[in-house]
């Protein structure tokens, strides 16, 4: 893989996607972090939402979200999950498909601890993905959940993140006359080894 040199280099794609991600909060005007996360559901009917990836780890990509919702419904109900992370001021994207399992440790109570008091009282007040009256019936239970939670309130057991473990990974970027730059990582399971392509435009 003589080629794959400048903003492909190196032989960890975590280290990669870190480092992707660094150059992109610089450049991007708002969440550098956004990620359009695909599901499926129990019919094979795919769903897809931006969410807000959270932390890179040495093995995986962690991102938070209310366990009742749908897509948690649906992350649980297959264990796999994929997504696409893209950055129009740098012209470049990742895509990662993978396994996926619930991350609800003390590293999911350290981030909700590190969020602001509204938006910790608001994870506690919404029921994510149900029928909703009213913005003024969910602002009341917020108001509710606040006199009940107070100013430090804990993580709800129904919220906390997930985890997803690669199997794929893709590295694109913009090239001149549409021919563009593509490196695909692979492995047939989550610990193996990766194999490297470089794909077609």
């Amino acid at each position: 893989m003589s080629d794959r040199d400048g903003i492909f280099v190196g032989d960890d794609p975590f280290v990669i996607a870190q480092r992707w991600l660094e150059e992109a909060v610089k450049t991007e005007v708002n969440d550098p972090n956004a990620i359009a996360l695909s599901t499926v559901d129990g019919d094979g009917l795919p769903n897809v939402r931006m969410v807000l990836l959270k932390d890179i780890l040495s093995d995986g990509f962690v991102f938070y979200t209310n366990y009742q919702s749908m897509k948690a419904n649906e992350l649980d109900l297959s264990g796999k999950v994929a997504f696409v992370m893209h950055w129009k001021s740098l012209r470049r994207q990742i895509r990662v498909r993978g396994l996926v399992t619930r991350f609800d440790g003390p590293e999911a109570d350290a981030y909700y601890a590190s969020r602001s008091l509204k938006s910790r009282l608001g994870a506690w007040a919404s029921a994510q993905s149900r029928p909703l009256a009213s913005r003024g019936a969910l602002m009341a239970e917020v108001a509710k959940v606040t006199a009940t939670h107070g100013t430090n309130p804990k993580r709800p057991p129904f919220w906390g993140g997930y985890k997803i473990e690669p199997v794929e990974i893709e590295f694109w970027a913009d090239g001149a006359f549409r021919l563009h730059d593509r490196f695909r990582w692979t492995r047939g399971e989550v610990t193996g080894n990766w194999d490297i392509q470089r794909l077609n435009p």
